[in-house]
């Protein structure tokens, strides 16, 4: 781990996205309720909360973070089920890893609770911003790392 004795707390700020591909169909079973094992969105938003305030137990070198709030929406799309996840502490290191492991163990939680339809799935996550360290990000509208 990094020696972080030194820092002063700020308040840190993230927001990460997961975007999980899917059939259409399965967006309509979504709306309809009609997912056998539950509301795969309520599932997911635990799932996040949960993850959220256990990084440091699975992401070897995180620090532990007194975390203050977990955010998570989701939208429906055609074929997406976009998980938006936003992170805050007062802390003297960033939470880009704990919005970021939150938004997959969400996706992640979906794809589980709709693999039993079929695995033709796929997963997108990325960091969307983070604020209060010594450098600020904002991901930019159609920008790509590929």
């Amino acid at each position: 781990m990094i020696d972080i004795s030194d820092k002063t707390n700020t308040r840190r700020t993230a927001i990460a996205q997961a975007r999980l591909h899917v059939q259409p169909e399965l967006i309509e079973r979504i709306r309809r309720g009609d997912i056998p094992k539950g509301d795969p969105l309520e599932v997911a938003k635990v799932a996040a909360v949960q993850s959220a305030k256990n990084t440091s137990q699975i992401i070897p070198y995180c620090h532990p973070l007194p975390i203050s709030f977990v955010g998570v929406e989701h939208e429906l799309g055609e074929d997406t089920v976009t998980t938006t996840v936003t992170v805050k502490a007062n802390y003297k290191t960033g939470v880009e890893m704990e919005a970021l492991t939150a938004a997959a163990a969400a996706g992640l939680t979906i794809y589980d609770m709709l693999k039993m339809f079929g695995q033709r799935m796929e997963l997108d996550i990325k960091l969307l911003s983070k604020t209060g360290g010594k450098s600020d990000f904002e991901d930019s509208p159609g920008k790509s790392d590929a």
